[in-house]
């Protein structure tokens, strides 16, 4: 008889805990749809999750589980595959968007759609970059900077510049007497090849000195705003004051030697954006030009160090794709003429195979895992209602990995891409409509720069090649690729 009162009494305990959590859970959900009236039963499926912390618990035990797609399996399990949710998560009320279709209509609205990055990283960015112009201004500063990041004249100075860094950083790392951390080293060659870019390759003095700044500046972007010192927000603030007098003594020594008359040829990115002008004759000032290439350089260095790091690790692990991506690669040199030193453009272009393994790598670890909008207005997507002021994030994830777009999509096969017609939308890695970033192809240059020097002359052994994944803030391998860089004889 005791016994079956215990059992009873937890029973009951049990059940108003059920309740008492699902009651606890509906208070967000109360809390952020019941102003919206009779428009909240438009809103796409899903759940707000927790008070104060949303969904962040559940996304981040997927991700530390070693499991990125659980979360977004979890939601179609439960909603079914309408390729829209609602959810809340990075402290903000969101709709997730799964599907080539939705990414297309969020990516070619921007009167709509505005960019919805971190709040930290918004302001630092500075209030006239890319990340914060809308429309008529975000176009006239696009069209400012079409000829510096992506004329024939940009890239061949560029091309040359990442050449001379690929050789001697290979040779360095190859030399050293312990195993080096890949991905570490490669973030650290992509920065010093945008500044190189955007200074000139005898810069190095100057690099060398916005080395630790810049790292402050970019450790900032993911923090808190948090203004107070010893706070990550705070040592990047002062990082970029420290970075903006540095530039800003460079442009003022490039213009006076060009008044002087003894203006070097143009060594990079900042002397090339010293000259466009728009259709008023208005150029860029220096505080516009000064942030751009601070942006820049955020961009310029988590995508080609990561996707490097990744191709050649994924290289090494299917030995029949690391010898035709190589075989490919030593064509090219034998029909290369005696008298021509180093790559050019004409080779670059004739590359086939190796753009298709930088296209896996990209497809299979997306950097970011989503691309972040905000909506302007309140407006709808198939029928559903996306409240204004809510984050729109476009899962690539999703997309990049759906087994209808990519057959057997967890099996890397750069072959895939043979002959392929990408529908728009289903392949985004560096978003898309007018914010597709702009750095795309200098990426590509750099990252099949690297690829091209390593397959002729170098071989990986990592030390730990069953290494787990890290996926937050991008997915890396947990010892950033330990390995001894070994030189071919």
């Amino acid at each position: 008889m005791e016994l079956d009162i215990f059992w009873l009494i937890l029973a009951i305990l049990v059940g108003t805990c059920v309740v008492a959590l699902g009651f606890i859970k509906k208070i967000t959900e109360w809390h952020y749809v019941r102003k919206f009236g009779e428009k909240r039963h438009s809103l796409p499926p899903g759940d707000m999750g927790w008070p104060f912390i949303g969904n962040n618990r559940s996304y981040h035990q997927a991700l530390n589980a070693d499991d990125p797609d659980r979360y977004m399996n979890d939601l179609v399990k439960r909603h079914g595959r309408t390729g829209i949710y609602k959810a809340h998560l990075l402290g903000s009320p969101s709709i997730i968007v799964t599907t080539p279709e939705n990414f297309r209509r969020v990516l070619n609205d921007d009167d709509t759609f505005g960019v919805g990055y971190p709040v930290a990283m918004n302001i630092l960015a500075g209030k006239r970059t890319f990340l914060n112009v809308q429309n008529v201004a975000h176009r006239r500063l696009r069209n400012l900077l079409l000829t510096p990041t992506t004329s024939h004249e940009a890239l061949a100075i560029y091309l040359k510049n990442i050449e001379d860094l690929v050789i001697s950083s290979l040779e360095d790392w190859s030399s050293r007497d312990k195993p080096v951390e890949l991905l570490n080293e490669l973030r650290r060659f992509a920065y010093r090849n945008v500044f190189r870019m955007a200074l000139g390759a005898d810069s190095d003095p100057i690099i060398d000195k916005m080395e630790n700044l810049i790292a402050d500046f970019h450790f900032g972007f993911q923090c808190s705003v948090v203004d107070i010192p010893g706070s990550g927000f705070h040592k990047a603030r002062q990082a970029k004051k420290k970075l903006l007098n540095i530039l800003q003594t460079e442009i003022d020594n490039r213009r006076a030697m060009k008044e002087s008359g003894r203006q070097k040829p143009k060594g990079g990115m900042l002397d090339l954006m010293m000259e466009p002008q728009d259709e008023s004759g208005r150029r860029l000032d220096d505080e516009e030009i000064i942030e751009v290439l601070l942006v820049l350089s955020f961009a310029g260095v988590s995508t080609p160090a990561h996707v490097s790091t990744w191709s050649t690790i994924f290289l090494h692990r299917h030995p029949e794709v690391l010898q035709k991506a190589k075989k490919e690669q030593e064509e090219i040199i034998k029909r290369r003429p005696s008298s021509q030193k180093g790559l050019s453009f004409a080779e670059i272009r004739q590359m086939e195979y190796l753009p298709r393994v930088i296209d896996e790598a990209l497809r299979f670890f997306n950097i970011p895992f989503s691309d972040l909008r905000i909506a302007q207005k309140d407006t709808n997507i198939n029928g559903y209602f996306i409240p204004k002021g809510w984050k729109v994030m476009l899962w690539t994830r999703a997309v990049h990995l759906d087994p209808e777009i990519y057959p057997a999509p967890l099996e890397y096969n750069p072959s895939r891409w043979d002959n392929r017609v990408v529908k728009p939308g289903s392949f985004v890695p560096f978003g898309g409509g007018a914010r597709k970033c702009i750095g795309s192809d200098m990426a590509k240059i750099e990252i099949l720069t690297y690829l091209h020097y390593f397959l002729l002359n170098y071989k990986l052994e990592q030390l730990n090649p069953v290494c787990p994944i890290v996926h937050l803030p991008q997915p890396r391998p947990a010892d950033n690729c330990l390995a001894r860089i070994v030189k071919l004889k």
